[in-house]
């Protein structure tokens, strides 16, 4: 039903004209106008070659049997839950906010096509949605653990915004947007500092994580080291055979703040007897560190070793006796 209205400043209208303003009919409830530039909410068929992965997205696609089994599950029942997406601006592409193993698993099995619901939001919603949609997964690796927290907690932030000036020392700080992401997540705010922590660590070091060889905590105290110190402690896990300690890894995060880490000490620290190392045979790198080039990393002194003992123990085959006109010299 419509009703008519009169324009609340008549009164200056008049002035203005000379004369009464007309009426007009409005709509008591009018309709928001549409918008062109952004598909309707709803399901559609977009096809998968104008699909692409979210950006920096956290979550491993790994092509396995469960990866095998959903492909099959379309094969026979079809895409039951369909992709989000989000349009990206001035294109006629989009991106993929949870579907990712959905679009992969269609693409195997030769479809062209998915269904998809087209979502209009924010770059800092779309990750946020992004990073909810796919915590429901039964098994998730500490890495994508580590870039999901990270990818949400920082759009929080950027939502929420600085503190304003007025704002007292106290009242804002009783306020974490970590510790309300971690609410979300079902974890205490401490362990998913420790997590996000864990995008510091170099991609090797990540991978002892995923493969659960090291313990989050370890790992968190190893991402305090810088690069080269992180892959001097990685040669030295390899040479030992063996992963740090939750103490060794303590006492290098602590020499390191201190500016007293080198690759001397990590190979110190990381040779010591530990409960979960094999049996080896350890030489402290001060007494043959002389009997190699400077430039050698603890590895090449491995390698150099091992190849002089292989030498001694599988001696080149003796040249073939002379010929037996020299023999009969």
């Amino acid at each position: 039903m419509k009703e008519k209205k009169m324009n609340p400043n008549w009164d200056i209208v008049r002035k203005a004209l000379g004369k009464e303003p007309q009426t007009v009919d409005v709509p008591t409830n009018p309709e928001p106008a549409e918008r062109h530039d952004v598909p309707k909410p709803g399901i559609m068929t977009l096809p998968l070659d104008v699909l692409w992965p979210f950006p920096d997205h956290p979550y491993k696609v790994i092509e396995d049997e469960s990866l095998d089994q959903l492909a099959e599950s379309i094969r026979e029942n079809g895409i039951l839950s369909p992709v989000i997406v989000r349009p990206v601006e001035g294109t006629d592409e989009y991106e993929i906010i949870s579907g990712h193993r959905r679009c992969r698993a269609a693409e195997m099995i030769g479809l062209r096509t998915v269904p998809v619901i087209v979502s209009d939001l924010s770059p800092d919603e779309a990750v946020i949605q992004m990073v909810d949609s796919n915590l429901h997964r039964e098994h998730l690796l500490p890495s994508e653990k580590a870039f999901a927290y990270k990818m949400k907690l920082e759009a929080m932030r950027r939502k929420a915004g600085r503190p304003k000036k007025d704002n007292s020392p106290q009242v804002a700080s009783n306020y974490r947007s970590d510790d309300a992401a971690a609410e979300a997540f079902g974890v205490s705010g401490d362990t998913m500092r420790r997590y996000v922590r864990l995008t510091n660590l170099i991609p090797e070091l990540l991978e002892y994580m995923d493969r659960d060889e090291m313990a989050l905590s370890v790992g968190e105290a190893l991402s305090y080291l810088d690069e080269d110190m992180q892959r001097f402690v990685l040669d030295a896990m390899e040479a030992e055979d063996c992963t740090p300690s939750y103490s060794q890894a303590v006492r290098m995060k602590n020499l390191f703040r201190n500016g007293d880490l080198d690759e001397d000490g990590i190979m110190a620290v990381m040779s010591e007897q530990k409960a979960n190392q094999r049996e080896h045979v350890s030489i402290p790198v001060q007494d043959i560190r002389r009997f190699f080039p400077a430039e050698y990393s603890i590895r090449d002194i491995q390698r150099s070793i091992l190849r002089m003992l292989e030498e001694q123990n599988n001696p080149p085959v003796k040249q073939k006796q002379r010929s037996r006109g020299d023999d009969a010299r």
